[in-house]
């Protein structure tokens, strides 16, 4: 065959190209449980850090030790054990399957229960865990954490500052969600009140969207006493 030729080029290209998608596609299989281990651990240092412990050197040991059961809420407000195994993918889970997830904890003592929130900021995704303590009213700890945010500005939601503003608010007020993010320097009842970032109000209304919207699907179980 002519190497010079244009139908000698193009089937060589060819070759080339099913070969590197092949083994693009073993690499990407060989790596897969690898790539799941990790997103797994991150999730759950992502709840962990909701209940106030960061910095973790073996995440899988620390969620063993402090999260005692992974539940599914039935829509009369009522746990059911979650018998599916652990996952990361709660907006697919809840929008697709209708399985909303808490975690119910244990820290010092006291149990504590992780929900799952979810939303969009300015420039893509948002999402983190809300922890509340047992009389289900009252924030223990939050973590955020953003795909696109703007740093300084809508990225703020990620800083611990921003989410220790949240501790010891109050999430349910005649029945509704009334945790709220206000914009900032505009905060009226501290109650239920957070400011929001300064410059990143489309993030911190995402935030506050994101916060009435996730927790109003448990409203029967926070609600339940």
């Amino acid at each position: 065959m002519n190497t010079n030729s244009n139908t000698y080029t193009i089937i060589y290209a060819s070759v080339i190209v099913v070969i590197v998608a092949f083994l693009l596609a073993f690499v990407s299989s060989a790596l897969k449980s690898k790539q799941d281990a990790n997103i797994q651990l991150d999730t759950q240092k992502q709840i962990l850090a909701a209940l106030n412990i960061r910095d973790v050197k073996d995440a899988n040991a620390e969620f063993q030790k402090y999260i005692k059961s992974d539940k599914l809420v039935a829509e009369d407000g009522t746990l059911t054990d979650n018998v599916e195994g652990f996952t990361t993918a709660y907006e697919k889970e809840a929008k697709e399957k209708g399985r909303l997830h808490v975690f119910v904890a244990e820290v010092d003592g006291q149990t504590k229960y992780v929900f799952p929130v979810y939303g969009a900021g300015l420039w893509g995704a948002i999402w983190g865990y809300v922890a509340l303590n047992d009389d289900k009213d009252t924030v223990y700890g939050t973590y955020f954490s953003h795909a696109s945010e703007t740093p300084g500005l809508g990225a703020e939601i990620a800083t611990t500052h921003f989410q220790n503003e949240f501790k010891d608010k109050k999430v349910m007020n005649s029945n509704d969600v009334a945790l709220s993010v206000v914009k900032n320097g505009h905060v009226e009842d501290a109650e239920y009140q957070v400011d929001g970032i300064s410059g990143g109000t489309i993030t911190s209304n995402g935030v506050d969207a994101m916060l009435k919207s996730c927790l109003s699907n448990y409203k029967n179980f926070l609600n339940s006493k």
